[in-house]
């Protein structure tokens, strides 16, 4: 299977660069990385609402990224804290 490129939006990044502890933060970076090979790792889900957007877990925190098959694009849209992250 080929792998996909990882795109983070400004604001994603951003909010990346907020999270506190930086150990908790390279574990985000490393899930994030984690999508270029498999765009729908285990324990992802849907959207509800949203046209193919997703969100997974890493710890107490929830990324929100959209897949394009066609372009083989993951597109990292928001990253915060689960009580947060839906707003």
């Amino acid at each position: 299977m080929a792998s996909y490129s990882v795109l983070i939006k400004t604001s994603a990044s951003k909010e990346l660069e907020a999270v506190e502890p930086r150990t908790v933060r390279v574990r985000i970076v490393s899930r994030i990385q984690g999508l270029s090979q498999t765009p729908r790792p285990h324990g992802s889900q849907k959207l509800a609402g949203e046209e193919e957007r997703y969100r997974i877990r890493q710890g107490a925190y929830r990324i929100v990224y959209s897949v394009d098959d066609e372009r083989r694009v993951v597109e990292v849209v928001k990253i915060g804290h689960r009580r947060d992250v839906y707003r």
